[in-house]
């Protein structure tokens, strides 16, 4: 069962999530597309919160003896999951800031050829 104390502390995190993703948005600190995670897991811990007894069923049918550990493995997981989709993001980005670095030197040193 969910103590009312874990319940409001999920949906101040979650709100309070909410509302700094939102204004790095309007600040243009971040993209919609990477917020959407975010605001997708606050969104579930809010309805875990609300609807305590949806995160007991789900605790219960997985076989987990406490709701909170039941959240914390939810929220461990998709957090390696965010991880892991970051970590291929910073892949793609490094080899096309190469790429990128390559085409400038080779348009570096054909200008430079031209000019002699």
């Amino acid at each position: 069962m969910m103590t009312i104390t874990l319940r409001i502390a999920l949906i101040l995190v979650s709100v309070g999530t909410f509302f700094l993703m939102m204004r790095k948005v309007r600040q243009s600190k971040v993209q919609i597309e990477s917020v959407i995670f975010w605001i997708m897991l606050a969104l579930v811990l809010v309805v875990y919160s609300i609807f305590p007894s949806s995160a007991d069923f789900c605790a219960r049918v997985l076989g987990i003896y406490s709701t909170a550990n039941f959240l914390f493995l939810v929220a461990i997981f998709l957090l390696i999951v965010k991880v892991f989709d970051m970590t291929i993001q910073i892949s793609q980005l490094e080899t096309r800031i190469k790429e990128l670095v390559q085409q400038m030197a080779l348009e570096e040193k054909k200008r430079e050829e031209e000019k002699t």
